[in-house]
């Protein structure tokens, strides 16, 4: 990194307009909406996009118009970015006690006081945690910070104008738009087909016509991408149809249908080898990161002993350099110890099982915090395994309370707790670093950021639970409508449900006790699958929490399948393969959702390779970056709160007109290419602009 990026933009000293009311109004306001749309987007396609981009150009569009400082601008985007982390930590986790099948119904007011708990808790740990690791971090020359630059740059370029948020607003108006014809079925949304060949048969799926996947993949690049597609490939090209046309090996005839065949041998038995992928690509990248992690807590650890002994390092730092102090960051440590020691308690009944998980999460949450904010200096937020940090925990604390006695549900939800802590904290704890990075590049001050995101944390666990079952209750709504009337216009009159579940009894439903019934029971009878873990809100990752959970404690784990998974992973890396464990996600997705997010890293990759031909250099060639990221976060957002819009609709039982019964995938596919050229096109006029 070089010395002009490295020093700060603005002065140290102090006077500087920062923390003021207007910078953390506009910043709650962001983060409560960043959360809402990067839940949208995690759910439905296991991923999640750094809010950094979207908040600093709404950060800065409107404090410059109040006649704001720069440093203010970094407030609200500091604050208002936090937002889309806690949701990471939300999807990743809470989903999981619904489909470990704990939380039936999912929106009581307990759930919500205890999720809510959970979030802000987790939050301000993380941000504890960073007080800690700040400077480490800061000090690593090796860490490019890759967004955190971006994002001081458009602050800096909104210094001359604030063009940018042209480029963002066009792009939230495609995306809902596009977004909007799709749920009033004027385009087609998906395509698949099995194709025979043979004996057998493969199913073909074409890309999701999502403009929130096409941002996705457009800001990951092409060689993300492309990894992430090539699992999706493997998985739906290589194992399920091999695993479907093996197992009815001695019929091949009597299988009538080969997609849902292979949909299911997907779901079932690829599914378990993709986690074994994950498994091996989380302690992958925690093997990758012992020494510098060693490192960091190291020099911590001898810089908090220096300050107490009075040495050189007690000297008051500048404004720019001031963390938290120490002392309130152990006390507030302190004060989440107490509440997860009592929260755990609740579920697990245990006070030896309740101390020991306590210790746990301050020890893991503090290695993994430090974890993922060295990732998030190498590869940015975006692309940071949360979710894999998470298993590592999870599977960690499952072993040693399975030890301690732990068993059955009351075992599954006091891990699924630990681990929900852990994740908010891990992602909270990434997102913080990359702001503070961005800050120190703008010259700001780290204690008043470290506090404002707290304000952010808040605001978004506030609203967090309401999104997800909006979200959740919508979707189950829209999908066991259909199926009852189907059932009606067939003229089915009653359901035999099988007693699978707890909370409903197993017995014959006629149609009339089906409707009376709550929507999730209703789900549970029909077998519909909506909702998470369901189709279109997948929740992979907290799908993969409740299986590894939920399989050591039943002692129903599906271990050969994982352990076939592992040495997949291992053979990964043994091949110096780039990410293994964006393999294994590809290979949990959907691979229509791999596919949509590869498209777009193929509009990315010609851009790139324009840029290349034209010989784009420095500031042309940063333009280019900016403008297509802008509109690509854009495409993303307009879809995630436009799609929020149609859930809440759903939620209350509102029918859309549908324009088309069967509308035209060939459409869609081709109105989404069609705003992918759109997006490469216009981030390469950006080189021939003046102004950002």
């Amino acid at each position: 990194m070089s010395e002009k990026e490295s020093a700060p933009f603005g002065s140290a000293e102090n006077g500087v307009r920062e923390f003021t009311l207007r910078a953390v109004l506009l910043g709650v306001v962001m983060a409560a909406f960043m959360g809402a749309a990067n839940a949208y987007l995690g759910l439905k396609a296991g991923m999640t996009i750094a809010a950094t981009y979207t908040t600093a150009v709404i950060g800065m569009a409107v404090i410059k118009a109040l006649g704001g400082s720069i440093l203010e601008e970094n407030c609200a985007r500091t604050v208002g970015s936090i937002g889309g982390n806690v949701a990471s930590g939300a999807i990743f986790t809470l989903p999981a006690f619904f489909i470990a099948g704990l939380w039936l119904p999912f929106y009581t007011f307990k759930h919500y006081l205890i999720a809510t708990i959970i979030l802000i808790i987790g939050g301000v740990l993380g941000i504890m945690f960073v007080t800690i690791t700040r400077r480490v971090l800061m000090a690593e020359k090796d860490l490019p910070f890759p967004e955190s630059i971006a994002a001081a740059e458009i602050h800096k370029a909104g210094q001359k104008g604030a063009g940018g948020a042209r480029q963002l607003l066009a792009g939230m108006g495609w995306g809902a738009l596009f977004t909007a014809l799709t749920e009033f079925k004027v385009l087609g949304l998906k395509w698949g087909k099995a194709l025979t060949i043979g004996k057998g048969s493969i199913l073909l799926r074409g890309p999701e016509a999502s403009p929130a996947f096409l941002g996705v993949g457009y800001i990951i690049g092409p060689k993300l991408a492309a990894v992430n597609f090539s699992g999706g490939v493997l998985a739906w090209g290589l194992l399920a149809p091999a695993i479907a046309y093996f197992l009815n090996y001695g019929d091949l005839g009597a299988v009538t249908d080969w997609a849902a065949e292979i949909s299911r041998v997907r779901l079932d038995y690829v599914r378990f080898i993709a986690v074994g992928g994950m498994l091996v690509g989380a302690f992958y990248t925690l093997f990758k990161m012992r020494k510098n992690l060693i490192q960091g807590i190291s020099r911590s650890i001898s810089t908090l002993a220096a300050r107490r002994g009075g040495g050189p390092e007690a000297v008051l730092p500048p404004r720019t350099d001031r963390d938290i102090d120490f002392k309130w960051a152990a006390a507030v440590a302190a004060a989440v110890s107490i509440v997860v020691f009592i929260v755990f308690n609740l579920f697990a009944r245990s006070l030896p099982a309740s101390f020991v998980a306590v210790l746990l999460m301050i020890v893991l949450g503090f290695v993994f915090a430090a974890v993922s904010g060295y990732l998030v200096g190498v590869i940015g937020v975006s692309s940071n395994p949360t979710s894999g940090l998470t298993v590592s925990v999870l599977i960690i604390v499952a072993f040693i309370m399975a030890l301690l006695g732990l068993k059955g549900e009351s075992g599954i939800s006091a891990v699924l707790i630990v681990a929900a802590f852990t994740c908010v904290s891990v992602s909270v704890a990434g997102e913080m670093m990359q702001d503070l990075k961005a800050g120190h590049i703008l010259g700001c001050t780290p204690w008043r950021m470290q506090v404002g995101d707290v304000f952010g944390v808040t605001a978004a666990a506030l609203a967090m639970f309401f999104v997800l079952s909006v979200l959740h209750l919508g979707n189950i709504k829209q999908v066991v409508g259909a199926k009852l009337d189907e059932m009606e216009a067939a003229g089915v009159a009653e359901v035999v449900y099988d007693g699978r579940h707890r909370a409903v009894p197993a017995g014959t439903y006629s149609l009339a006790d089906i409707k009376a019934m709550i929507p999730e029971k209703q789900n549970e009878v029909l077998k519909t699958g909506a909702g998470f873990g369901g189709e279109k809100i997948s929740a992979p990752q907290a799908g993969l929490m409740a299986v590894v959970a939920k399989g050591i404690f039943d002692r129903k784990t599906e271990w050969i399948l994982i352990l076939a998974g592992m040495f997949m992973g291992l053979g990964f890396i043994l091949m110096q393969v780039r990410s293994p464990m964006l393999i294994a996600v590809g290979m949990y997705l959907p691979i229509e959702t791999s596919f949509a997010i590869f498209l777009g890293g193929v509009f990315k990759g010609y851009v790139e390779k324009r840029m290349e031909k034209k010989t784009l250099e420095g500031e042309a060639k940063e333009k280019v970056t900016n403008r297509g990221t802008l509109i690509a976060s854009g495409l993303i957002a307009g879809e995630a709160l436009i799609g929020i819009l149609f859930a809440a609709l759903a939620f209350a039982e509102i029918e859309l007109f549908h324009v088309f019964k069967k509308p035209s995938y060939g459409l869609g596919l081709a109105v989404l290419c069609a705003l992918g050229t759109f997006l490469a096109r216009r981030a390469l006029r950006a080189a021939k602009s003046r102004a950002h």
